[in-house]
């Protein structure tokens, strides 16, 4: 997941991404120096609960005797509520001001998180789990709250800092969740996330200040806003290709990595959660990509970047196949899916800003549904393929994604060309 900011006051657009615009009520031209990186760390923890269950799915699936073909359930729902955040509190951060909404959801998103972790039975855990979806996207308003409260000589530094907090979340969710399951059991990894999303709520109600949207947005019903983002993807076929090879790209990105535990932790390999959340540190080469990718998209190569990325994707699955003979194997395709993966994403939220910047957060936010109906397609296909018939149907499901994905690229590039 890649966040990219522009460098106008109040715009933001991010893998999760938002845009907010805000009028300061009483701007301090010199925020304190300890709000950036206390932004920076609550939006990779908010973030990252979104990632804790991929490396326990096993686990979960004993505990609450859910079969191989329903452990996709898990990460699908907690995919469904980011989604509906992404249409329903985004839109939020345009009206009301960002540190009530900030730490307001923080501090729901603690109890989401603190109902998951003491859930008695899977109907409780699947009900706590989107709900903590719905509320983690409330890192695309701290990621607006940053560049819109820090002065123009020290925004572009600000914002680094920012969403690398959250490439970091993202980086780390499983490898900590991994590493807390295996020393008190997967229960901690929620309770111990509740407990710091708490004090993040409180340190940042203390440092965050208020702020209000500015007139026009203010003026404008919250009803309107949300059906306004409808009607721009049916206006503009760039947006509806975009989001097509978002929700296929991160179809085949959740078909990996909400899949790859049960091989992992069955023989030969039988890996802890520590050693299969380690996995989810190949995620750095994300973080590659999106330079990469930025670079290029700057230079006017945004389609040969997609076509790049995509063909990557799509070959990454032959040593991802041979998962169940080779670790290293793995560890190469996992690789290459990453910065694949990023790479189109990056390149996706650059082409579909340009075609309205001054809708930046409603179209960010409407292609970011995409991505979590791929991601939720994605989790729930691996797990059903995996129970019919092993790793090698998981690899085919993957692999299947990735050439439709590069298919419908090849067969819209003129199209997207002339939309740009």
């Amino acid at each position: 997941m890649a966040i990219q900011c522009s460098g106008a006051v109040g715009e933001c657009s991010g893998t999760g991404g938002h845009e907010a615009h805000f009028t300061a009520s009483a701007p301090d031209p010199s925020p304190p120096a300890r709000l950036v990186p206390l932004l920076a760390l609550a939006c990779g923890s908010s973030v990252a609960t979104v990632y804790f269950a991929q490396p326990l799915l096993v686990t979960l699936g004993e505990r609450f005797a859910l079969g191989s073909g329903l452990l996709g359930a898990i990460v699908t729902v907690t995919q469904l509520g980011y989604a509906a955040g992404l249409l329903t509190l985004v839109p939020l951060g345009d009206l009301l001001d960002h540190r009530r909404l900030v730490t307001g959801q923080l501090g729901l998103l603690s109890l989401a998180l603190l109902a998951a972790g003491l859930a008695p039975g899977v109907a409780a855990l699947l009900g706590a789990l989107a709900v903590v979806g719905l509320l983690a996207v409330v890192a695309q308003t701290m990621v607006a709250a940053a560049a819109t409260l820090t002065p123009p000589a020290r925004r572009g530094r600000a914002v680094g800092t920012v969403t690398g907090g959250i490439v970091t979340g993202i980086l780390l969710a499983r490898a900590a969740a991994g590493v807390l399951a295996d020393l008190a059991g997967w229960r901690a990894v929620y309770l111990v996330s509740a407990g710091v999303t708490a004090v993040l709520a409180l340190l940042l109600r203390h440092v965050l200040p208020s702020g209000s949207p500015s007139i026009g947005v203010r003026e404008e019903s919250y009803g309107r806003l949300v059906a306004s983002t409808v009607t721009l993807f049916v206006r503009h076929p760039l947006l509806r290709i975009r989001g097509a090879l978002a929700l296929l790209v991160f179809a085949s990105f959740s078909t990996l990595w909400s899949g790859v535990a049960q091989p992992l932790s069955a023989p030969p390999w039988s890996l802890s959660h520590t050693a299969i959340g380690a996995f989810g540190l190949a995620g750095a080469a994300g973080a590659v990509a999106a330079g990469v990718a930025g670079r290029w998209n700057d230079r006017g190569l945004a389609q040969r970047t997609t076509g790049i990325g995509l063909t990557l994707l799509a070959l990454s699955w032959l040593p991802i196949a041979l998962t169940r003979q080779s670790l290293w194997a793995l560890a190469i395709g996992a690789v290459l899916l990453d910065f694949a993966v990023q790479a189109v994403h990056v390149t996706n939220q650059t082409l579909i800003h340009a075609v309205q910047p001054d809708a930046g957060s409603r179209i960010i936010g409407g292609y970011m549904v995409f991505y979590s109906a791929g991601s939720s397609l994605g989790a729930l296909g691996s797990s059903l393929a995996y129970a019919t018939a092993g790793w090698p149907a998981v690899t085919a499901l993957g692999t299947s994604f990735s050439l439709a994905a590069l298919l419908l690229w090849a067969t819209t590039r003129r199209m997207s060309l002339a939309s740009v």
